[in-house]
């Protein structure tokens, strides 16, 4: 089968599409015939080698972290999916998505939303996720509730918006004035133009940053949130010290695989109350320049690869 590996950290030109032999499940595990595999700013990271999970000692290494495709292969322990199943899967770090068939635990994996076509479907796992868990998991944003989110117009913050105002929250986000518009229509009540516009002199106080710009932004932000509120990063770590003077509670997490959440993400695209942009799709073959679309472009909701269809 194809996969699309790096021997070496660098640049887009380490990315190889190479031959590797078909994975062979374990008891807990399903392969997935992959029709499409997204994007991500961490498979820029890993591929630069500035991503401390995956080292020198796990190269050659296969990048990608979500996919949407079919159940091929089933370990004789699973339970809950069958031969053919459409499925889409945040991964654990050691499987790679930019291939033609992957290995996931099948506590990773999820029906595909009834509502998409796969190269939609695929955009969603990794960047839903970490949107999920910032806001609910680490954020606990309720109903009722006002969370700032820096950011709004990219893979996670156009997830974020959504995510928030099904709960019932108020949304404020920080974008560039182009994008204004694209997250008025995802359901944000205030825009603000990070370019032209200060956020702190015209949001009031929120219950929650979900910060996924950080530097000068984070810093910034700890004068809007209320007593008892939270800044929550998918970056830096936010000051705790500055946090303490000012009674938030602050953190910074990296996301983790979990098909269960991946099923409530599911479940609200195909209510109709989350919508999935894809910016742009690339053959398996085009890694390299996805990538460098991602890193040099403006991108607006999420890049995807098409892998087999």
């Amino acid at each position: 089968m194809r996969a699309v590996r790096i021997h070496r950290f660098g640049g887009p030109e380490v990315l190889k599409i190479e031959t590797v032999d078909e994975p062979i499940p374990a008891g807990h595990e399903v392969v997935i015939r992959v029709l499409a595999a997204s994007v991500n700013p961490v498979d820029a990271k890993i591929r630069a080698g500035k991503y401390p999970v995956v080292t020198e000692k796990e190269l050659p290494y296969v990048l990608g972290r979500d996919v949407c495709g079919e159940i091929a292969d089933l370990g004789d322990e699973v339970a809950g999916f069958l031969m053919g199943d459409q499925v889409f899967a945040f991964l654990s770090p050691e499987n790679g998505g930019y291939e033609e068939f992957v290995i996931a635990g099948s506590n990773e994996v999820a029906m595909k939303p009834r509502s998409l076509d796969p190269i939609t479907a695929a955009a969603v796992p990794l960047a839903g996720i970490t949107a999920w868990q910032g806001l609910f998991d680490h954020g606990d944003l309720r109903s009722g509730q006002r969370v700032l989110i820096h950011g709004g117009a990219g893979g996670v913050g156009h997830f974020a918006i959504q995510f928030a105002k099904a709960r019932g929250a108020w949304v404020a986000t920080t974008v560039s004035g182009a994008d204004r518009a694209f997250v008025e229509d995802l359901g944000a009540d205030q825009t603000i133009d990070y370019k032209k516009e200060r956020f702190e002199d015209l949001v009031e106080p929120v219950d929650l940053v979900f910060d996924l710009v950080g530097g000068d932004t984070q810093q910034r932000s700890f004068d809007i949130i209320k007593p008892g509120g939270a800044l929550v990063s998918t970056l830096t770590e936010p000051d705790a010290e500055k946090a303490a003077q000012r009674k938030i509670r602050v953190g910074r997490y990296t996301a983790q695989p979990s098909g269960a959440q991946l099923q409530e993400i599911a479940d609200l695209i195909d209510e109709g109350k989350v919508k999935v942009v894809v910016d742009n799709t690339f053959d398996l073959g085009q890694a390299a320049e996805a990538q460098e679309a991602l890193e040099n472009t403006h991108v607006r909701g999420k890049l995807v690869l098409r892998v087999l269809g």
